[in-house]
């Protein structure tokens, strides 16, 4: 069996029957996040001497794809800790690395991220200031998942020149001689709540030189968001393969059959531009995130053609399409840019015209 038939077989075997468990309780969710570990699925970027899976670019995207696609929270928390294995990963801190990367792909430590404020200016949410030890860093983080679950996440801070450092800092409320760490109560979110999203603030914290992941330039964040545009996709497009199985179920009467259909074509097309797109070298960015704003619209389609077709039942909680509706809510505004945000509305006027 090939690496995507093994974790497929896992997904549908272990994590697909509690779905339901894993969207509404935290310790469900993190329980799964475990299992993942278990499978040694946690570090795929990861280089096989660390214990990784150091899976290609786009093997990675369609394990991304397969994960939404049977349980949207586990995709959304599991991706903030592979994120930051990569970040770890590419680091040139070797004590860093030698430190959690080994421990990384197995789940025994979990880390996640904090630094999409970086997008924000005027001024910067976070700032660092050096010191003879490393920086200072004090703002507040609006979101980090994993609270209760990840033991450190990786906090972006801007410096006065306009570059960014990146350290490995604890999710918990804690104190240092000088410094202060502060993490809110779970944020009440809509979609995913159980994945323990979190504001943490940070008053003077200090972190160390052997802390420091990586040193990044100035408005590097804008150019990740342009030669990753389509990353996201990929969750979208699993999400719209879980409403779509939700819709083949034959309880269900027969007309709704040739309108599953006709959606599971178009989500053949698009999946199909995605991924040709994806492993073209040359940048196109209108057309990537004309492509981007299709997946996130026809997942909303096709979860609310599942919420249809369930009725009035869809409106409970536990249903599997009212699920699988806030999942595609969710993954409406995952790592959304101003960019993503305009060719998402044009594409809904689109298809309103």
């Amino acid at each position: 069996m090939t690496f995507l038939e093994q974790a497929e077989d896992f997904l549908r075997g272990m994590i697909a029957p509690q779905a339901m468990q894993i969207d509404q309780s935290s310790e469900s969710l993190f329980q799964a996040l475990y299992e993942l570990g278990s499978q040694g699925l946690l570090g795929l970027r990861v280089h096989q001497e660390w214990g990784g899976q150091d899976l290609d670019e786009l093997t990675f995207r369609q394990f991304q794809e397969l994960v939404s696609r049977y349980s949207g929270a586990l995709a959304f928390l599991q991706t903030q800790h592979q994120s930051a294995a990569s970040l770890i990963a590419r680091s040139t801190n070797t004590v860093l690395k030698e430190k959690y990367l080994p421990h990384l792909s197995s789940g025994k430590v979990l880390i996640g991220i904090g630094f999409s404020h970086l997008r924000r200016q005027n001024p910067p949410p976070v700032q660092a200031i050096p010191t003879d030890a490393g920086y200072e860093i004090t703002g507040e983080v609006p979101w980090v998942t994993g609270y209760g679950c990840f033991n450190h996440f990786i906090v972006g801070a801007q410096l006065a020149d306009g570059r960014a450092v990146f350290g490995l800092v604890p999710l918990a409320t804690v104190s240092q001689s000088s410094g202060m760490m502060t993490c809110s109560d779970p944020l009440p979110l809509a979609a995913m709540g159980a994945t323990q999203t979190v504001k943490v603030r940070l008053n003077r914290w200090q972190l160390s030189q052997e802390a420091v992941v990586v040193m990044r330039p100035p408005d590097w964040i804008h150019s990740n968001d342009t030669k990753n545009s389509l990353h996201h996709s990929f969750f979208a497009l699993g999400c719209a393969q879980a409403a779509l199985d939700i819709l083949s179920s034959p309880k269900l009467p027969e007309f709704v059959e040739p309108a599953r259909q006709l959606l599971d074509q178009e989500l053949q097309s698009c999946r199909q531009a995605i991924y040709q797109e994806q492993q073209t070298s040359e940048l196109t960015l209108p057309k990537r995130l004309q492509l981007r704003a299709w997946a996130i619209e026809l997942a909303n389609r096709c979860a609310h053609a599942a919420v249809i077709s369930g009725r009035g039942g869809a409106n409970l909680m536990g249903h599997p399409a009212q699920r699988v509706y806030r999942e595609a809510l969710a993954f409406s505004v995952f790592g959304q840019t101003t960019d993503v945000m305009e060719a998402s509305l044009a594409q809904l006027v689109r298809s309103s015209s």
